[in-house]
C-alpha cells in the first residue's frame, strides 16, 4: 500500500503539471492534421529505414543503403523508431504513417516540457516557477509547430534539454554514476547531431575548472575519475547508437563534423533583404536577430534580466562562478549561446531559412528567463506582490498562446512585434518565410474544397503534402511543372517573392498575405519577354539573360533531362573587397550553384529559370550546366594532351590553369556516385581561410552531380575549379562508406596563381 500512496501524493502535488500535460496533449490532438509533409521529412524516413534493414542483419547491401541518403549524418536515434510504424500491420497508407509520425514527435516534444518542468524545480524548488518553465517552452510559436513535422531539429532540443538536466545533475551530485549517466545522455545528443560536442566540451571545461580550483589530492582524483568515466561513456555511447560510425568509426566521426562544419545545402537565403548565399556562413547578426523576430517578446525580456541578474551576481562574488551551483549553471546557460553562435561563423557553418539548426538554443533562453522571473518575484514583499509578477507572465503566455491559436496552422511562420517592416510587402522582401513548405498544404485544402469534384492539376515544388490529404483526393490531382493555359493550375510562389497582381488564391497569417496562387504563365511568362527584349549574355542550351538583379535562362522545347540538371552560376566581383563579397573560399567568386526545380517553370514546354544576383558590381559572370554537351566539351578542351595524373579517373588541368577536369572512360554507376575528395595545398598557409589553416589545405570535395556528368558514350567527367592563390601541390580521389578508392598527388606545372 505504501508505494501507492507515495504515488498518490505526487499525483496531488503535481495536479498543475498534470493538467498542463492533459491541455496540452489535448490541443495537439486537435491541430494533428493541420501540419502538412516538411521538405526534408522523406529523407528522414528513409535515413530509418535503411537503419532498421542494417539492424536486422541484411550486410554490405544495408550498409550501403545506410550511407546513400545525403543527410545521412542525421543520428538514427529517433529515425528508426519512427520507421519502425511503418511496419505496424495494417498501416501502409502514407496518411496515416505521416500522422503518426507527427504524433509521436510532438510527444516526445511534450516530453521535453515536463523535463523542463523538472528542471525548474530542481533549480528553483518552486512548483509555479517550474510550471512557468514548461509553459515558455512549450508556448513558442514556430518551434511548437515543428514540433509536428521536424524530426531531426526539435528532438535535437529536447535532447539538449534532458542533457542540460543531466549535467545539472551530475555537477550536484559529484558521483561516477551520476556522471556516467550525463555521458550517456551527451552520447545520445550528438548523435542527433554533432553540435552536441558543444556540451561536451562545456562539461569537460567546468570539470578542469574544479581541477584548477580543487585544494586535497583526494577531491582531484575524483574530479579526473568523473571527468574520465563522462568522456568515456559519451564516446561509447555515441559509437553504440551510430550504425554509420560502425564501420571506420573515427573517419566517419571526421566526416560528420566536415559536414556539419559546411553542410552541402548550396541555394539562397534571404535575411534582412539581402540575398545570402548560405555555404558562405551567416553574418554575426544572423542568430541573434531570428531570435528576436521570432521568440516571444516575455521570453526573451525574462531571458534577458536572468542573464543580466546571473553576470551581476558573478561580478558580485567571482567565487560563486565556480562553487555555487545555481550561479555556475546559469553562467553555463549564458556561455552556451555564445559558444553557439561563435562557432556558426567562425566555422562559416550553412545556416539557412532561419535559425531551426539552432533551436537547441531555446532550451537555455528559456532556463535564462525562470532565472530572471525568479529575480524579479524573489525580492518582492508580500505574497500578493509576488502572485502579481507570476500572473504578469501567465498572462504574457496565454497572449502567446492565443496568437499561435490564430495563425494555426502556420505558426512556423510567425514574427513577433520586434520585426522590422513587419508588413505583408516587408515580410516577403526581407526573409525567407517557408523553407518547409507547410503552406501548400493549405493550399492543396483550397483546392479541393473549391473544386469538390474531378481532375485537378497543381504546380507545387513540394509534392509531398499530397501524401497526407486523403486518399481519395489524392487520387484526383495530377502534379505537373510543364503550364499549359488551357488546365487549370496553381503555382505556390516562392520565399521572399512579393505577390504578383494577379495572385488567384491567397492563404494568409495574422492578416498578411505571405502565400500566393498565381497563373505562372503570365509570371514566368513576363520574366522571359523581359529577357528575349534584350541582348543575351551567352547562348548555349539555356540561353542566359541578366534582367536588372536577376537572371533569366530560356530554353525553347524543353526537355525534361533540362530540368533535372543543376545549374552552376559563378559570380565574380569589381572589388573583392567589397562588402557584400562573400568568396567561396580561395577561388575568386562567389557560387551560385541552384536547381531547376526551385528556381524554375516549364511553360507550353519552354523552361525559364530565374536566379537573383548579389548587389555589389559585377565583373563577370561563369554560368551553365553541367550537362552530357558540357561534359564532352569539357573533354575535348584537354583531348590530346598529357594529363597530371592517370588512376580511377584521369586527371588534367585546363588550359587556362584555372580547374581540373576529371575524366574516366566506362564509368560505371558507381563511380559515378562516390565521393570525389580534393585537397589543395597552398604556397603561402596565409591563404587559406582561418579554420581550415590548423588543416594546412583547402578541402574543396564534391560529387559528381555537382561539378560534373555522364556524356552519351558513358564517360563520366567533371570539372573543379581551383582557388586563385598560388597552389604548391593537390591531393585527390574517391570514397565511399567503405573507405577510399584511389588517391593520387602531384603538383600543377607553373602554376603562380591567377
Amino acid at each position: 500500500m505504501l508505494p501507492s500512496a507515495s504515488v498518490a501524493r505526487r499525483l496531488r502535488r503535481h495536479w498543475a503539471l498534470w493538467a498542463m500535460c492533459a491541455a496540452f496533449l489535448l490541443a495537439g490532438a486537435l491541430a494533428l492534421d493541420g501540419y502538412g509533409v516538411a521538405t526534408d521529412e522523406p529523407i528522414q524516413r528513409r535515413i530509418g529505414m535503411a537503419t532498421l534493414d542494417y539492424l536486422s542483419g541484411e550486410g554490405e547491401r544495408a550498409y550501403a543503403q545506410l550511407l546513400s541518403p545525403s543527410d545521412r549524418y542525421y543520428g538514427a536515434l529517433v529515425e528508426a523508431p519512427l520507421a519502425l510504424i511503418e511496419r505496424i500491420p495494417g498501416l501502409d497508407d502514407s496518411r496515416d504513417v505521416y500522422l503518426a509520425r507527427h504524433l509521436l514527435t510532438h510527444l516526445f516534444f511534450l516530453a521535453g516540457g515536463v523535463c523542463c518542468y523538472l528542471l525548474g524545480l530542481r533549480l528553483f524548488g518552486s512548483r509555479a516557477l517550474a510550471l512557468a518553465g514548461m509553459a515558455l517552452f512549450l508556448l513558442h510559436p514556430r518551434i511548437h509547430a515543428h514540433s509536428f513535422f521536424n524530426s531531426k531539429d526539435v528532438p535535437f532540443l529536447v535532447a539538449f534539454l534532458i542533457a542540460l538536466y543531466l549535467v545539472h545533475r551530475a555537477f550536484r551530485r559529484e558521483t561516477l554514476a551520476a556522471f556516467l549517466i550525463c555521458g550517456a545522455g551527451v552520447g545520445l545528443l550528438t548523435n542527433l547531431r554533432v553540435m552536441g560536442l558543444l556540451l561536451f566540451a562545456a562539461v569537460l571545461a567546468l570539470r578542469a575548472l574544479d581541477l584548477v580550483t580543487a585544494k586535497r589530492d583526494g577531491e582531484r582524483k575524483r574530479i579526473l575519475l568523473t571527468a574520465g568515466g563522462f568522456a568515456l561513456a559519451a564516446a561509447l555511447t555515441l559509437h553504440a547508437v551510430s550504425p554509420v560510425l560502425w564501420v571506420n568509426p573515427f573517419g566517419r566521426f571526421a566526416e560528420t563534423f566536415q559536414v556539419f562544419g559546411s553542410h552541402p545545402w548550396v541555394e539562397f537565403n534571404l535575411f534582412r533583404g539581402e540575398w545570402l548565399y548560405s555555404p558562405n556562413g551567416p553574418p554575426l547578426d544572423y542568430v541573434p536577430v531570428w531570435v528576436a523576430i521570432t521568440t516571444p517578446p516575455a521570453t526573451l525580456l525574462l531571458a534577458l534580466a536572468g542573464a543580466i541578474t546571473l553576470a551581476w551576481r558573478g561580478l558580485r562574488r567571482p567565487r560563486d562562478v565556480i562553487r555555487d551551483g545555481p550561479t555556475r549553471f546559469g553562467s553555463l546557460l549564458i556561455a552556451l549561446p555564445v559558444a553557439a553562435v561563435l562557432t556558426v561563423v567562425g566555422l562559416e557553418s550553412n545556416i539557412y531559412t532561419g535559425w531551426r539548426q539552432l533551436y537547441f538554443l531555446h532550451a537555455p533562453v528559456v532556463l535564462l528567463a525562470l532565472f530572471g522571473l525568479y529575480g524579479m518575484a524573489s525580492p518582492l514583499r508580500g505574497r500578493w506582490m509576488r502572485t502579481g509578477t507570476y500572473a504578469l507572465a501567465g498572462a504574457a503566455m496565454a497572449v502567446a498562446a492565443v496568437s499561435m491559436i490564430r495563425v494555426h496552422p502556420l505558426q512556423n511562420l510567425s514574427f513577433t512585434v520586434l520585426t522590422d517592416r513587419a508588413t505583408p510587402e516587408g515580410l516577403a522582401a526581407r526573409y525567407d518565410l517557408s523553407y518547409w513548405n507547410q503552406a501548400s498544404r493549405g493550399v492543396l485544402d483550397a483546392i479541393r474544397g473549391d473544386h469538390p469534384r474531378g481532375a485537378l492539376y497543381v504546380a507545387i515544388p513540394h509534392t509531398p503534402n499530397l501524401e497526407i490529404i486523403p486518399a481519395r483526393d489524392r487520387e484526383r490531382f495530377t502534379v505537373t511543372r510543364d503550364f499549359r493555359s488551357g488546365e487549370r493550375n496553381f503555382l505556390e510562389l516562392r520565399d521572399g517573392q512579393p505577390c504578383p497582381a494577379n495572385a488567384a488564391y491567397v492563404s494568409r497569417i495574422h492578416a498578411d498575405t505571405l502565400y500566393c496562387i498565381v497563373d505562372p504563365v503570365d509570371w514566368f511568362g513576363g520574366l522571359r519577354r523581359a529577357a528575349l527584349a534584350t541582348e543575351p549574355l551567352d547562348r548555349s542550351r539555356f540561353d542566359a539573360y541578366r534582367v536588372g538583379d536577376v537572371m533569366v535562362y530560356v530554353r525553347d522545347e524543353c526537355s525534361a533531362s533540362d530540368t533535372r540538371t543543376r545549374f552552376f552560376l559563378h559570380v565574380h566581383p569589381v572589388d573583392p573587397a567589397a562588402p557584400a563579397f562573400r568568396p567561396r573560399g580561395g577561388h575568386g567568386f562567389e557560387k551560385r550553384d541552384f536547381s531547376f526545380t526551385r528556381l524554375g517553370a516549364r511553360i507550353d514546354g519552354d523552361c525559364v529559370a530565374v536566379a537573383p544576383l548579389p548587389g555589389y558590381a559585377i565583373a563577370r559572370i561563369h554560368t551553365g550546366q553541367f550537362t552530357p554537351e558540357y561534359a564532352e566539351a569539357a573533354r575535348d578542351a584537354v583531348a590530346g594532351v598529357e594529363p597530371l595524373a592517370r588512376s580511377r579517373f584521369d586527371i588534367w588541368l585546363n588550359a587556362d590553369g584555372r580547374a581540373l577536369t576529371y575524366v574516366r572512360d566506362d564509368c560505371s554507376a558507381e563511380d559515378a556516385a562516390a565521393r570525389f575528395f580534393l585537397h589543395v595545398y597552398p604556397i603561402d598557409g596565409r591563404n587559406l581561410p582561418d579554420w581550415r589553416a590548423e588543416q594546412g589545405f583547402d578541402n574543396l570535395d564534391f560529387n559528381l552531380g555537382e561539378q560534373g556528368a555522364r556524356t552519351g558514350d558513358g564517360r563520366c567527367v567533371a570539372v573543379v575549379p581551383l582557388p586563385a592563390y598560388p597552389i604548391a601541390r593537390v591531393e585527390t580521389g574517391q570514397y565511399d562508406g567503405t573507405g577510399e578508392w584511389w588517391a593520387v598527388e602531384f603538383a600543377l606545372p607553373e602554376q603562380g596563381g591567377w
